[in-house]
């Protein structure tokens, strides 16, 4: 088992209902952010509505803790720390917290006071193309293991 992220490439105009909806039942009300969700049937029917507005992929824990640590925010908009894990979760480090989301143990909305939706910067050079997806060459879609070189250039 593993844990897709998921992040909005386009904006509000122009969005179908259930497109929305959808984007709002995952959190994602701009662009550029980002959520975590397991794997699993519900949520892969949740990113087929919303592919051609947002890209997706699988995860790893490396990124997925740098992530955290960089973005991760908690309630007062006070950034999410080692302490504050410890505290709060049966976790020692941000790291930790990490492996168990990848491994679809644990949840973003599990930990007590931690904003499910990362605000992450724009992409160092930019996205790839907003109109198409990621396999015909744009940033749209399923990106599979290469989300994390995208992830990476957004923190």
């Amino acid at each position: 088992m593993c844990a897709y992220v998921v992040i909005r490439v386009l904006g509000q105009a122009d969005v179908a209902r259930d497109i929305r909806l959808t984007m709002e039942l995952l959190g994602l009300n701009r662009v550029n952010h980002a959520t975590v969700i397991p794997e699993n049937a519900s949520y892969k029917g949740m990113l087929q509505v919303v592919k051609d507005y947002c890209t997706f992929g699988l995860i790893d824990e490396e990124t997925l803790a740098a992530m955290l640590k960089a973005r991760g925010k908690i309630v007062g908009d006070k950034p999410l720390t080692d302490e504050y894990v410890k505290e709060k979760t049966e976790f020692a480090t941000i790291d930790d917290l990490a492996k168990a989301i990848v491994a679809n143990e644990y949840k973003l909305k599990d930990v007590e006071g931690l904003k499910p939706v990362i605000r992450l910067h724009p992409p160092v050079k930019g996205y790839e193309g907003n109109k198409r997806s990621f396999q015909n060459g744009g940033a749209l879609g399923n990106r599979g293991d290469k989300i994390n070189e995208l992830v990476k250039r957004m923190l």
